[in-house]
């Protein structure tokens, strides 16, 4: 069974840094491309950035310069490391494959507020 976990959310000023973390079950991990994507309220879940599994990354373009996408494949680790937050980055924040897979974790709440 596929699982995915996400942490490492939370509040933050603007302009403050964030890492998120999530554990892919290893099915899932050695084999696809993962991404993070998010959410935010009443609008559509969106791509944010991928990885492959030799590291090749690409990045929307409100965050490029910003965020970081990383992998360690003996953890079965994706990160995201997030940093200049603003507040339009507020969401709730998903892994997944790329393109994703139907099994979706609880995602980690981002709030970059004053």
């Amino acid at each position: 069974q596929v699982q995915l976990v996400e942490s490492g959310g939370g509040l933050v000023q603007p302009g403050g840094s964030l890492r998120l973390s999530c554990l892919a079950s290893g099915s899932i991990f050695s084999i696809y491309i993962m991404g993070w994507y998010r959410q935010a309220p009443g609008k559509q879940r969106e791509l944010v950035a991928t990885i492959t599994r030799d590291s090749s990354t690409y990045y929307v373009d409100s965050v490029k310069g910003r965020f970081t996408i990383s992998r360690d494949n003996a953890k079965n680790t994706v990160y995201l490391q997030m940093n200049s937050l603003k507040p339009e980055d507020t969401a709730v924040y998903y892994c997944n494959t790329h393109p994703s897979s139907p099994y979706w974790g609880q995602g980690t709440q981002v709030t970059v507020s004053s």
